[in-house]
């Protein structure tokens, strides 16, 4: 077999066969290129947004390095070794939910318009690698999710940063890097939602503490954006004001709210980066650490065990069904104590008068 060839999607354009020389067995990786560039081409033409394309052709590469043959000649058991790989590398059942999403689409696609080339070719029949003992319910969330960070932990954290603004180097940047972290638990955008955002989506006239127009909601199944309103709580609305007063006029003129040394819009690997950079500074252990989506699920938790309604925090993360709200609640070991401990406490007034 050759080299591998790294897919790479060229934008426009229908999907094409994979061309072949007369006469001549083309090389097996290479044919396989051909056939996931025409597959990545169906997303184009079905009109998927450009960021969903480039997130789906990034998995793509990342599902088809795990093997070492051809899509066409993966057996069961190629199957489940990838899921072994992913289970003791630490990924969650949803990321290896999605590989074999992504698995079955490429592999259906090659099955449905190349098998009778593939068999005129290398004499090999396409068969159905997924059985029905590895398929979805397979790997069910069987990966244990560690609750968010608390509202105690996360104090202590952004004290540290605010504290830690005095003796950095890089004081924009160090700045910058404590709104948007503030941004994300306070106002709970993703990170992706958060690194869209502009100048202009500020808006501190609209309602007690002001909004932020998320002009860039995730979006599902090739839907489109998803805008919405999120309100700035818990002091995010003079954080903001700080900032964008005293930090964002050190960076260049641009649109972006947070922008990197050029003024382009920060990177979300680039935000993470730092945020583990941060949390090693802290000196703490890595049991308490997180990531910008943690802080996102903590906001959730923290208002649900305030007593913010669920529906009202679904309408906070922007979720389009309350199920996924659900599961990014995740209160603390001692909710329901503490509960109970407030319904008393309630019932004993009420009776004393």
């Amino acid at each position: 077999m050759g080299e591998r060839p790294i897919l790479r999607l060229v934008e426009g354009g229908g999907p094409a066969a994979p061309a072949v020389d007369p006469g001549r067995v083309p090389d097996v990786w290479a044919f396989q290129a051909d056939c996931a560039r025409a597959f990545a081409d169906t997303w184009v033409v079905r009109g998927f947004a450009a960021t969903t394309i480039t997130s789906y052709t990034s998995l793509l590469q990342r599902v088809l390095d795990h093997f070492d043959r051809p899509v066409w000649r993966i057996e069961p058991a190629h199957v489940d070794a990838m899921l072994h790989d992913l289970l003791l590398a630490g990924r969650a059942a949803g990321t290896r939910r999605g590989y074999l999403d992504m698995l079955r689409a490429f592999h259906t696609f090659v099955r449905l318009r190349y098998a009778a080339r593939i068999r005129a070719l290398y004499r090999v029949p396409v068969h159905d690698p997924l059985d029905r003992f590895n398929r979805l319910r397979h790997v069910w969330d069987d990966t244990p999710h560690p609750l968010p960070p608390s509202g105690e932990r996360l104090t202590a954290f952004f004290a540290f940063a605010r504290t830690r603004l005095a003796a950095v180097s890089d004081y924009p940047a160090a700045a910058r890097d404590y709104a948007l972290l503030r941004t994300l638990y306070h106002s709970a955008p993703r990170l992706s939602e958060a690194l869209h955002l502009d100048l202009y989506d500020v808006h501190p006239e609209l309602g007690p503490t002001g909004k932020l127009h998320v002009r860039f909601g995730k979006a599902a199944n090739a839907s489109g954006p998803r805008p919405r309103w999120a309100p700035m709580l818990d002091g995010l609305d003079r954080i903001l004001a700080w900032y964008q007063s005293d930090i964002r006029p050190l960076f260049p003129d641009t649109a972006a709210l947070f922008c990197d040394a050029h003024g382009r819009p920060l990177k979300p690997e680039t935000a993470r980066d730092r945020l583990t950079h941060l949390l090693k500074a802290e000196g703490r252990p890595e049991s308490d650490r997180f990531t910008p989506h943690d802080l996102r699920r903590a906001c959730a938790t923290h208002h649900y065990e305030q007593g913010m309604n669920l529906l009202v925090v679904q309408q906070l993360l922007g979720h389009r069904h309350i199920a996924s709200t659900m599961a990014y609640v995740r209160p603390s070991l001692t909710f329901v104590e503490d509960a109970w401990r407030r319904a008393t406490q309630v019932a004993v007034t009420g009776l004393t008068g």
